[in-house]
């Protein structure tokens, strides 16, 4: 892609712009620990793709946009036979990613689930080998899209530490779509000023609304925002490639700016208590910090505030089996964002309402000493009537401390902790816990689960031969590293 008009004076750019180009495009991967963890980031967004084509709501909205069009080294879709345009594959990656909840997390003042820009990367990696082998030219390898993905979840992690865009009703895939911007532009050779191009276009578009994650909106675009993100990244890094001009204050500019008309202290007062100021702040520098530290869902398909609560849950279930009718109540101490995010009590409309409800989750749990995917369908929900009854006697309360450990840089802590009362005025022990299965704390307990978790995906969508080959990929480090983009794109079609 030729890289036409560049801005005159690259300076006028806002400096948060500048620091994000800056950094993809000079920082380099040294910390094996990262790379490592990209790998494993990689194997499971791959595997929640797969899984989430199994499910009609999803798989209904994937392929291009013209039935029957043919893309000459296009980029696939990852578990389908679908070859399009990039920005419309990273729309389809992004989605079935992220369709089923089950992707890695970021949680800090604001969360987010960083792969969702593997939707981005993905794509242009594809095309971008397919168009140099059809050129003579080598491939790119997995290790470039390992580095993009560092950058990527470091852009959306860092942005997110202090940052909460929740706080003023934007929805967190607006940080997807910057990451994907900048990266996207990056893979392609943009140069800085492009770069810049590319992401002050991003920060433009504004953020969505998040009223389809709450009631009563609640509804299965939450599921493909990510995607929707992904692909609009994609898309400002093409035009900005072509020479589109950028938008160089579009954070600072008075009354017009991103600061003034969306993330203003006036907005802020008017729906929280609380306040935030009215510019964007940066505890740490980029680097490879988010990638590091990312959470992993590993057994529960659940909304990350609500993973140490899940667990707390099943090792009560044993106490509870045959006695739901003796409950009293059940109290689950939790943390401010569990709270405001994923506490819910009345109705529920679908599956996208209960995924994200901690009551729901707490209640399946206990009754079935676990929890499934389909465990939130209407079907499931509709023959089993006893979970809103125990639903109705869940109390919710915040412990400040937890609160406090959640926000911690050195613990990142997202615990809950749960005890049922009977009728009877007895009760069973307290469990807390601090640190999921999926955190850093955890690595050595959890990655032996991530890879079974990738296994059993594969597993819903390939034969066993296929399956073993991709296990086996992603089992060795240098192997996948060295491996063309497009030869693992193949192995992932059907």
């Amino acid at each position: 892609m030729p890289i036409l008009s560049p801005q005159k004076d690259s300076s006028k750019y806002d400096q948060v712009i500048q620091d994000i180009a800056d950094y993809v495009l000079h920082y380099q991967v040294h910390s094996e620990g990262a790379l490592e963890t990209a790998r494993y980031c990689l194997m499971d967004s791959l595997g929640c793709a797969v899984l989430a084509l199994g499910f009609p709501a999803c798989s209904k909205l994937l392929g291009p946009w013209v039935l029957g069009t043919q893309v000459p080294c296009g980029a696939r879709v990852p578990g389908t036979q679908f070859c399009v345009e990039p920005v419309k594959a990273a729309w389809d990656i992004g989605a079935t990613i992220r369709w089923l909840d089950y992707n890695d997390t970021w949680l800090a003042a604001e969360w987010g689930h960083p792969s969702d820009n593997l939707g981005a990367i993905l794509a242009v990696c594809d095309h971008l080998s397919q168009r140099k082998l059809a050129l003579g030219d080598k491939p790119l390898t997995v290790r470039m899209v390992l580095d993009a993905m560092v950058k990527a979840y470091e852009i959306q992690g860092v942005l997110a530490l202090q940052n909460s865009f929740n706080r003023v009703g934007l929805d967190h895939v607006l940080l997807v779509r910057v990451a994907s911007a900048a990266v996207a532009t990056w893979l392609q050779g943009g140069n800085r000023d492009r770069v810049m191009a590319a992401v002050s276009l991003a920060w433009a578009d504004g953020g969505a609304l998040r009223a389809y994650r709450h009631a009563p909106n609640t509804g299965s675009r939450k599921s493909w925002a990510a995607g929707d993100a992904s692909a609009r990244g994609v898309q400002l890094a093409d035009m900005a490639l072509r020479g589109e001009m950028g938008v160089p204050t579009v954070l600072t500019a008075k009354q017009w700016g991103f600061y003034d008309v969306l993330f203003s202290q006036t907005c802020a007062d008017q729906r929280v208590k609380g306040k935030q100021d009215q510019k964007f702040h940066f505890p740490r520098d980029y680097g490879s910090y988010v990638i590091e530290n990312i959470l992993f869902k590993i057994s529960f398909p659940a909304e990350f505030h609500s993973q140490t609560a899940c667990e707390a849950a099943i090792l009560l279930s044993p106490q509870v089996q045959g006695r739901c009718a003796e409950i009293d109540r059940v109290v689950v101490t939790t943390h401010e964002s569990a709270i405001r995010i994923i506490a819910k009590t009345g109705h529920l409309e679908n599956a996208a309402d209960r995924d994200h409800c901690l009551q729901y989750i707490v209640a399946v749990a206990l009754l079935y000493e676990g929890l499934a995917v389909e465990f939130y369908e209407n079907d499931f929900h509709r023959n089993h009537p006893e979970i809103d009854r125990l639903r109705e006697k869940i109390e919710v309360i915040e412990d400040k401390y937890y609160s406090a450990e959640y926000l911690d840089p050195e613990k990142r802590s997202i615990a809950n902790a749960v005890q049922v009362f009977f009728k009877d005025g007895s009760a069973t022990n307290k469990v807390e816990i601090k640190y999921p299965l999926g955190h850093r704390r955890r690595r050595s307990e959890g990655i032996p689960l991530l890879l079974e978790k990738f296994r059993a995906n594969l597993y819903s969508r390939f034969p066993p031969d296929r399956v073993e080959a991709l296990f086996n990929i992603f089992r060795e480090q240098q192997k996948l590293e060295e491996m063309p983009v497009n030869h693992l794109m193949d192995l992932l079609i059907i």
